[in-house]
């Protein structure tokens, strides 16, 4: 029997995770020094500095004129439910799904919330639903990069310009890797934590004018709980806007995230972090390519997600097994690499089918992925054995 050797080259940071994600390159506890603790996020430092964060956000997204950029609670997924429990509700909708966050948003609308002509429009993990499905009239819900299945929707032609309904788009972890299409986004939300690599627990939160209009409007027939109220007096509360926070925010992880930022303008912005994001999927599309044990879950390369890369193994000593011994196989796999010190949290997503997933966001290095898919190749040898 051969013996399986391990690679010699590892990975310098071996954080690969899908959220919380790699810190940018070069971060040290360092940056925090600057962090305004013991200070009262209200205070006039407080504001400024979460004013800046909003401002820097809008600049390097290019966000539109006239679209209004917010610090809410709760990470992604309270920036979406604050948006839809304010804002579902006047017209029918329409929710695409084809992964697990997706499906958390089919529960949200169709079982919590109880939309009337509430449709669902799905697939299975590794493809896209029709969307060409999407009516006009109706409202939409939808993910830009499913980050559970690593498939995103290649562009926004499907929504259409004149359409009556608002946008809803969770796009967590595509902002600040992919192009979006601001002009048929109407709420569009993300986090800290996903490709620029911040901390936790803080969403923000997108508006355009149609949604802002929505918001003035429309009263929504279910009680709102103080952290999702966007309103005051019927009309847009600016001061959410403008860096007055619904609720107090960490200061600490601010701080962080403003570091984030810096280091996003010093490289080059938005496009430099994209160009690094499909550089790190190249290379691991590479090794793919060559790979006799796995491929993309994504089938179409059309959507093939340039951050959250999902895989599937192929090999027959593995899929004759049933999805607890797959699932198992995978774990197995992940604690001997974690184990070894060169790849920490690459096992799929819990509701995902089992395989594996690497994040290749801007904050991760393409000489990361490059040593780290040799790994692979050893982890697979040694687990099958």
């Amino acid at each position: 029997m051969t013996e399986n050797v391990h690679p010699v080259v590892r990975p310098a940071r071996p954080f690969f995770s899908s959220g919380p994600c790699a810190k940018r390159p070069g971060w040290t506890t360092e940056v925090l020094d600057t962090a305004l603790l013991g200070r009262s996020h209200r205070s006039g430092p407080g504001k400024a500095k979460l004013k800046d964060a909003i401002n820097r956000t809008r600049k390097l997204l290019g966000v539109p004129d006239g679209y209004r950029v917010g610090i809410v609670p709760a990470s992604d997924t309270g920036a979406m439910e604050i948006a839809m429990w304010s804002m579902l509700g006047a017209r029918p909708l329409d929710c695409f799904a084809w992964e697990s966050f997706g499906e958390d948003w089919v529960t949200d609308t169709i079982k919590q919330l109880k939309i009337r002509d509430g449709r669902v429009l799905k697939a299975e993990y590794g493809a896209l639903p029709d969307l060409t499905q999407a009516d006009p009239s109706h409202d939409i819900v939808f993910l830009w990069n499913g980050t559970t299945s690593g498939v995103r929707v290649p562009n926004a032609d499907w929504i259409s310009a004149n359409r009556e309904g608002i946008t809803i788009c969770d796009a967590t972890s595509a902002a600040f890797a992919m192009d979006l299409d601001w002009a048929k986004l109407d709420v569009t939300t993300f986090s800290w934590q996903k490709v620029l690599g911040g901390e936790a627990a803080h969403g923000m939160m997108v508006l355009s004018p149609s949604a802002v209009a929505r918001l003035e409007s429309y009263t929504p027939p279910w009680p709102l709980p103080k952290i999702f109220r966007l309103t005051k007096g019927g009309k847009l509360n600016e001061a959410i806007f403008q860096g007055e926070t619904i609720n107090t925010p960490s200061m600490l992880a601010l701080e962080d995230y403003l570091d984030a930022l810096g280091w996003a303008e010093g490289i080059g912005g938005l496009k430099a972090l994209q160009s690094r994001a499909n550089a790190n999927f190249a290379a691991l599309s590479a090794w793919v390519a060559k790979s006799n044990w796995v491929d993309f879950l994504a089938g179409d390369a059309s959507y093939r997600s340039n951050t959250s890369v999902c895989l599937k193994i192929t090999d027959p000593a593995f899929t004759k097994h049933d999805d607890n011994a797959r699932h198992a196989i995978v774990l197995k796999i992940a604690n001997v690499l974690e184990a070894e010190g060169v790849a920490f949290d690459i096992a799929g997503h819990r509701n995902a089918p089992p395989g594996l997933r690497i994040w290749c966001g801007a904050t991760v290095e393409t000489t990361e992925i490059l040593a780290l898919t040799p790994w692979l190749d050893w982890a697979w040898a040694e687990v099958k054995g």
